[in-house]
């Protein structure tokens, strides 16, 4: 509409703005665009659903709501826990006390190597014990009896009134290498960590450890072996026992050290048949005389003789205190483990030339070795 009633000539004319027409044709084509995109989307809807209904499009991941662990592919470590642990057993050091009755002075674990009860732990475990306590993976407990005990090796076997029982089957420890898996199973600080399973790598092999008067040469593992885990087992990963853990050194982490089975198996043997092990036996105790010992006192280096135990291989001999011992079975002494391993090749009643030193003068004994039992 033109506003010409208030023309005053100057040519330009007021025109009203048309917008009431121009906001309609907008919002019908907002309204438009909102009903091809929902007609749109109800189609595209439709056709997923008909065409991909039975395939998700997470079918490629995990199911994290639904997935079970025991769907899951077991590890070496799995199928060792699984297949070691239940002839892992512990067991308890009593002893009757004059105030107190019995009372628990100890307690380690053991291995079931037999289905008919007989089981192999440290020595040291049950040394002392006027009854052994045995408690079985599913913790039943049954008194046990000691078949033998060898303090050397620190190795002893038990007996219980059981059959069929679950067994742990020995491997080959000459095979093992550092690097490889290493698990150790037992029972670390007593029966409420019954059956823990530490893992960790061979860290050494043939390493020698000396203590008290024992020395041993063991396998070394930074799998965790702590008291209570002594007697129990160190498995490679295919769940054989390559080792009886023993002890590990308590200044440090991560040092442990495993009887090799290869070492036990004989053991075991001659505790299963004897009770004890059979060893040769030289019947003396003395010293290791080094060389600037030697110089210092105009003597020659070997084992000084101190003592001579009455009617040993030694004294039967002609063997006595302050003799020296220069060479043994042809082997000259460096150290004292010189005369100790020599002497742990022979068997018991073999008879072994020693040069000794006596008085100035060198002689030749003729030496029948006896037999230690302890």
């Amino acid at each position: 509409m033109e506003f010409n009633e208030h023309n005053w000539g100057s040519g330009i004319k007021f025109v009203e703005e048309k917008k009431p027409k121009r906001f309609i044709r907008l919002i019908g084509l907002i309204l438009i665009v909102f009903f091809s995109a929902s007609i749109g989307g109800i189609l595209g809807g439709y056709y997923v659903k008909k065409n991909y209904e039975s395939t998700s499009i997470t079918s490629d991941l995990p199911n994290l709501k639904t997935q079970s662990t025991s769907t899951l592919p077991k590890n070496a470590v799995n199928q060792v826990a699984e297949l070691v642990g239940p002839a892992i057993v512990g067991v308890s050091n009593n002893v009757d006390t004059v105030f107190w009755g019995k009372q628990t002075q100890g307690s380690g674990s053991g291995i079931i190597f037999d289905k008919n009860g007989y089981i192999v732990t440290n020595y040291h475990v049950i040394d002392g014990a006027t009854e052994v306590t045995v408690t079985l993976s599913g913790g039943k407990k049954l008194p046990a009896r000691v078949i033998g005990t060898d303090y050397e090796t620190d190795l002893a076997i038990l007996k219980v009134n059981a059959t069929n029982l679950p067994v742990a089957k020995f491997g080959d420890s000459s095979s093992v290498r550092v690097g490889d898996i290493a698990i150790a199973i037992g029972n670390p600080l007593g029966e409420e960590y019954a059956g823990s399973v530490t893992v960790g790598v061979i860290s050494a092999l043939n390493r020698e450890i000396t203590v008290e008067d024992r020395k041993y040469k063991v396998i070394q593992t930074d799998a965790s072996i702590n008291p209570g885990n002594s007697g129990g087992a160190l498995c490679n990963e295919n769940g054989e026992v390559i080792g009886i853990n023993t002890l590990k050194i308590s200044s440090a982490e991560g040092m442990g050290f495993a009887i090799p089975i290869n070492e036990a198996k004989n053991v075991i043997d001659e505790l299963l048949k004897h009770g004890y092990v059979s060893r040769p036996y030289l019947g003396i105790a003395g010293t290791f005389i080094d060389k600037e010992q030697a110089k210092q006192y105009g003597v020659p280096a070997g084992v000084g003789v101190q003592e001579v135990e009455r009617g040993s291989g030694a004294d039967n001999a002609g063997l006595r205190p302050g003799d020296i011992i220069v060479e043994f079975d042809g082997k000259r002494l460096e150290k004292f483990e010189d005369l100790t391993e020599t002497k742990e090749k022979h068997k018991v009643g073999d008879i072994v030339k020693a040069k000794i030193w006596r008085d100035g003068r060198y002689l030749e004994l003729r030496i029948k070795l006896g037999e230690k039992m302890r």
